[in-house]
């Protein structure tokens, strides 16, 4: 399969915005043939804005910009031959101060930006298709979400549980996580579940099928993937991307790598600061 022309561009948002934001990515692809791209779930919320033509999910919505919760099977999306926009990676815990709706409301589905209730939403695609550079986008990007940042009470011992699952990379115990912030598991597991939209152990297994996603994309055979991120053995990794991608990690290999480009994850810590 010939790899098209892509390119992408990836900038940390302003300091004000990255307890909720983790990374804003620019992309271009030309000559794209690839006809549906497999959109893995991952542990984030994702913000896709189209600079290009509407971003179309199979069976689902059309829009210029869309919007995709938390889930645990993948997002078909269609893709045109030249396709260029942002994808911004927002975190669950506390998604309602930028969105105006908890991550609960989004958990499995994806909806059109223009339909949350945010006043910004609406022309944001168009301001962003008209701005000259990466960086001018970016930059407006700051602008729009600082500025809409809105109060909310946030539950600190959910706080700490989603930092220490995302710098540990989803290899912490639940049980050792509710033993530390002082909750019984079934508690915890309850609060976490009403604030993220889903449950603490399902998103640690979210968290590491991502990390294994990115050290494939890096490159990394399928053996070292497994064991760097913290699976038993290969076929336990296999196994659980058949089950949130819907496929094996070599199939997604062979599919989907030649299309992207690899992108350092970062200091997973850097987003979930206060």
């Amino acid at each position: 399969m010939a790899q098209s022309d892509v390119d992408f561009t990836a900038r940390a948002p302003h300091p004000a915005l990255r307890h909720l934001v983790r990374r804003y990515i620019g992309y271009t692809q030309h000559d794209v043939s690839l006809p549906v791209h497999r959109g893995l779930p991952s542990g984030t919320v994702t913000l896709i804005i189209s600079l290009a033509e509407p971003v179309r999910v199979v069976g689902g919505r059309s829009s210029q910009a869309l919007v995709g919760g938390l889930h645990l099977e993948p997002t078909l999306i269609r893709q045109d031959p030249f396709q260029q926009g942002i994808h911004i990676e927002l975190n669950p815990v506390g998604l309602r101060a930028l969105l105006g709706i908890p991550a609960t409301e989004l958990t499995s589905d994806v909806v059109d930006l223009a339909d949350l209730p945010v006043r910004w939403a609406a022309s944001l695609p168009d301001r962003l298709t008209s701005a000259p550079t990466w960086d001018a986008r970016f930059t407006l990007l700051d602008a729009e979400l600082t500025g809409a940042l809105r109060p909310v009470n946030l539950v600190a011992e959910v706080q700490w549980a989603w930092r220490r699952m995302v710098t540990g990379r989803g290899a912490q115990p639940v049980t050792d996580l509710a033993d530390e912030v002082g909750w019984s598991r079934r508690h915890f597991t309850s609060r976490f579940a009403g604030e993220v939209g889903l449950g603490p152990k399902q998103m640690s297994r979210l968290i590491r099928f991502e990390h294994s996603a990115s050290l494939l994309r890096a490159g990394r055979s399928l053996a070292d993937a497994a064991i760097v991120a913290g699976y038993y053995d290969q076929a336990h990794m296999t196994n659980e991307w058949r089950e949130f991608a819907g496929c094996t990690p070599a199939t997604w290999v062979r599919e989907e790598v030649p299309f992207l480009q690899d992108l350092d994850e970062g200091d997973p810590a850097q987003s979930s600061h206060d």
